[in-house]
Parts: structure tokens; C-alpha cells; sequence
């Protein structure tokens, strides 16, 4: 992607540190395993405060292949949906190209519904074991690319749990723009 087309959008990406499952957004994305089990981490956050009614929706659509993502409703979270992007298998570690290809399926996902807002974690950095920094490139550059391409998507948020991941997204999202 050429500096130019990236800085064209710098306010339709958006990071922010603090609680994802309380944004206010279209859509949320869970870092998944590809058996959309809601187990621990974002998954077990987003099935706490969404209630049992989005794993049983994930039961309903069952395994789908990893790099890819699944929706579901919101339950009773304040995002009307959750994509599932399946970076990694249960058990398994994300990859480049796993999270890569997640975060651009759950992108297409939002766009085919029509969705206008979406908030990313750090997908693959907690139990899957990606490095931060090489998510944020990764997970950045998508954002950008999808934007890029034409979206219904107006903002893109990447909301951080910390301030150390917080600032690796920044500075990574400033020197991509720079």
C-alpha cells in the first residue's frame, strides 16, 4: 500500500486502550480458535458479559477453518455482533498468515453486512502467543488495505487491555503512516 492511500484515512483507525466488550460498536471481534469455543481470554470476556446465548450460536455453526471468521450475534453486549476470527486452532499458536487471514475475512464479513463500526483486540497475542508488535503490523495493514479498497466500514478500532500494547499499536500505526 502506498504512505499516500494511508494517510488519507487516519481518522477511520482508531486505538484505544480499555475494555473491548464494553464498546459501543457494530460489531466486535473475538480472538478465536477455530472451534469458536469461548474459552479463556477475549473469547471467555466476550461470553461473561455477552451470555451463553453467542456460544450456543458458535455450537449451532461449528468448526470453521482457521484463517477465517464466523458471526454471531451480540448477545447482551452492546455490539450488536461478534465476529470470531479464527487465528488459531484449540491448542495451537497463531501464525502470520493465520492472523492475516482472520482479520481480513472479519473485515469482508462486517462490509458484507453492511456494518459501519468495528472493534478489534490484539488478536493471537494472549494464549496463541503472537507477538505484539508483529500483530500490529499485520493487523494494521489489513485495516488500512481494507479501508483502502472501499468499505461500509466507517471506523476501524483496535481497543488494547494495556498501555504497553496500546503503544505498540500507536507507534506501529504512526510509523505505517509516516
Amino acid at each position: 500500500m502506498s504512505q499516500q492511500s494511508i494517510k488519507q484515512m487516519p481518522s477511520k483507525i482508531v486505538i484505544l486502550q480499555g475494555d473491548l466488550t464494553e464498546m459501543d460498536t457494530d460489531a466486535i471481534v473475538n480472538a478465536a480458535n477455530n472451534d469458536l469455543v469461548l474459552g479463556v481470554g477475549v473469547a471467555g470476556a466476550i461470553r461473561r458479559k455477552g451470555g451463553d446465548a453467542i456460544q450456543r450460536e458458535c455450537d449451532a455453526i461449528g468448526s470453521i477453518p482457521i484463517g477465517f471468521a464466523a458471526i454471531t450475534g451480540g448477545g447482551s453486549l452492546k455490539a450488536k455482533y461478534v465476529i470470531h476470527a479464527a487465528s488459531m486452532g484449540l491448542g495451537s499458536l497463531t501464525t502470520a498468515e493465520t492472523l492475516r487471514g482472520s482479520t481480513a475475512h472479519a473485515l469482508r464479513l462486517a462490509a458484507e453486512r453492511g456494518l459501519k463500526t468495528i472493534a478489534f483486540p490484539a488478536v493471537g497475542t494472549g494464549i496463541a502467543g503472537f507477538p505484539m508488535q508483529e500483530c500490529a503490523e499485520i493487523m494494521l495493514h489489513e485495516a488500512a488495505e481494507h479501508l483502502r479498497n472501499g468499505s461500509s466500514l466507517g471506523t476501524i478500532y483496535f481497543v488494547l487491555f494495556d498501555e504497553q500494547a496500546t503503544g505498540v499499536f500507536e507507534r506501529t500505526w504512526k510509523r505505517l503512516q509516516a
